[in-house]
C-alpha cells in the first residue's frame, strides 16, 4: 500500500526495494548521518512547481511566499526559476535576498511591519509594499520621505470570499485582520495618491491558505479587476494586480490537490483584458509535498485501550498537528513485511496536545525505527519552536542523487548563547 502512496504526494518520493528514497537518496541513509529529527527537501520537486505556475500564467510575476519555507537554500532553488518573494517581515527579506531574489522581484504584505522593517525594504527599493491600513500608508511615507525615496505601494482589499478552509488561516473575510474593507478601499487609494512619497502601482488580495476548492478565486478576482477598472477610470496607474497564493496541497492519499492551470482556468479569462501585471505568491504548493520529516522511533507502548509510537519529533518541530488538528500521512522509511496496527504518533513534549497522528493505522515498529512524516515542506521548520529546551531539526536538500546539509542541527550552546550574565 504504501509504495503507491508516496508517489501521490511527490513522484520523486519512492521504495527501491524496502527502502524509501527521495530523489534516489535513501531516507534511511539521511537519518542515520544526519540524526533525527530532520527535514529533507526535494529540489526537483521545488523547480517542477514553479515551471508548472510559469506555464499556467506565463505572463506573471511568481512570488514564492517565504513564510512557508524561509531556508535561504530553499530560496534559491525558487531564485534560480525565476521566482520573486513575498515576503511578511524584515528577517524574511534578508533571507529573500541572501537566497538570490533581487529586490525589484520582492513584495511585502503583513499587517504589523515595524519601523525598522519598512526601513529595510525602503532601503533595498522592493517592488512594493502591500499595504494593510491608512495608518501603514503614513507611517510608510514619513519612513519613505526620511530616506528620500519614494515607496511604491498597493492596497490589500478584503473581498469578502470564503476560502472553504481553515478558519485559522482563511485570511480575507471582513471579520479578519488583514486588508482594507472593499467597499472603502477607493478612499484609501485617494488618500495614498495625496501622499508625496508613495507611489500607487497595485491591488492586493489574499483569500486564505490550504484552499482544494478554487472557485472562491474567481469571486475574488472578479471583484478585484472591477476595483482595477474603476481605479483606472479615476486615473491611477495600477500596473500591478497580485491575487495572492493559497493552493491546497495533498496531505491525505484520498485529497485531490489542484493544480496551477486549474487555477488559471478560473481567473485568466477574467484578466484576459487586464493591462496590468499580474503576481501570483505560491507558498505551500511550492514546498508542502517536497519535504518530509524523519523521525526516530524511542519507544513503543501499549496502555491497551492505547497504543503509542513514541518518536522524537514533537510538536515543537512540527506544529500543525497540535494547533490545526491537521493530518500528515506517515509512513516508515523501511518496509519491514511486519503486521499492521493501530495507534498514535507523539512526541517527548510535556503536552497531551504533542501528536504527530491519532489512532492511525501504521506498521508496526520497534525502538530505533525510522518514520516519515510526509507534506511537512511548508510550516513545518518555519514554525518550529524551542519549547522544552529542544534544539531544532537539521535540514538537509536532495536533488538528483545528491544531497546537502542546508542547516546544521542546533547544539545546548546555541540555545543557551542568548542568556547574559549568569
Amino acid at each position: 500500500m504504501e509504495r503507491e502512496e508516496v508517489k501521490a504526494f511527490n513522484p520523486y518520493l519512492e521504495y527501491v526495494g524496502e527502502d524509501l528514497h527521495l530523489e534516489g537518496v535513501s531516507l534511511e541513509k539521511l537519518a542515520r548521518e544526519f540524526g533525527t529529527p530532520l527535514y529533507v527537501y526535494s529540489a526537483s520537486y521545488i523547480r517542477d512547481k514553479i515551471r508548472a505556475y510559469k506555464e499556467a500564467f506565463p505572463d506573471a510575476l511568481v512570488c514564492y511566499a517565504v513564510k512557508a519555507n524561509f531556508n535561504p537554500h530553499v530560496v534559491a532553488v525558487a531564485s534560480s526559476e525565476g521566482a520573486g518573494a513575498d515576503i511578511v517581515s524584515g528577517g524574511e527579506l534578508l533571507c529573500a535576498l541572501k537566497g538570490g531574489i533581487p529586490p525589484e522581484r520582492i513584495v511585502y504584505a503583513g499587517v504589523g511591519k515595524t519601523i525598522d522593517e519598512i526601513k529595510l525594504a525602503v532601503e533595498k527599493e522592493i517592488l512594493m509594499f502591500n499595504v494593510e491600513s491608512r495608518e501603514e500608508l503614513y507611517v510608510l511615507n514619513k519612513v519613505a520621505g526620511d530616506l528620500g525615496k519614494k515607496a511604491r505601494v498597493a492596497i490589500r482589499v478584503n473581498p469578502d470570499v470564503d476560502p472553504k478552509t481553515h478558519p485559522y488561516i482563511a485570511t480575507g473575510m471582513k471579520k479578519s485582520k488583514f486588508g482594507v474593507d472593499f467597499e472603502t478601499a477607493k478612499e484609501e487609494y485617494k488618500i495614498a495618491d495625496s501622499l508625496e512619497n508613495l507611489e500607487v502601482v497595485g491591488i492586493h488580495c489574499h483569500i486564505g491558505s490550504q484552499i482544494l476548492d478554487v472557485s472562491p478565486y474567481k469571486e475574488a478576482v472578479e471583484k478585484v479587476v472591477s476595483l482595477y477598472k474603476e481605479l483606472r477610470e479615476e486615473g491611477f496607474n495600477v500596473r500591478f494586480i497580485d491575487i495572492g497564493g493559497g493552493l491546497g496541497i495533498k496531505y491525505r492519499p484520498e485529497d485531490k490537490e489542484p493544480s496551477p492551470k486549474d487555477l488559471a482556468d478560473q481567473v485568466l479569462p477574467i484578466l484576459k483584458d487586464v493591462e496590468a501585471k499580474v503576481i501570483l505568491e505560491p507558498g505551500r504548493s511550492i514546498v508542502g509535498n517536497a519535504g518530509v520529516l524523519l523521525t526516530e522511533v524511542q519507544f513503543v507502548k501499549d496502555k491497551g485501550i492505547k497504543r503509542f509510537f513514541i518518536v522524537d519529533a514533537g510538536m515543537n518541530d512540527l506544529v500543525r498537528p497540535a494547533i490545526y488538528d491537521a493530518y500528515h500521512h506517515i509512513v516508515p522509511v523501511k518496509l519491514n513485511g511486519s503486521s499492521y496496527t493501530v495507534a498514535d504518533v507523539v512526541g517527548p513534549i510535556c503536552e497531551t496536545g504533542d501528536f504527530l497522528a491519532k489512532d492511525r493505522r501504521l506498521r508496526e515498529v520497534s525502538r530505533g525505527d525510522i518514520l516519515a512524516v510526509l507534506s511537512a515542506g511548508a510550516y513545518g521548520m518555519a514554525m518550529a519552536s524551542h519549547y522544552n529546551v529542544r534544539v531544532r531539526p537539521a535540514e538537509v536538500l536532495v536533488e538528483k542523487g545528491n544531497y546537502k546539509l542546508i542547516r546544521k542541527r542546533e547544539g545546548y550552546e546555541d540555545l543557551l548563547r542568548p542568556f547574559e550574565g549568569l
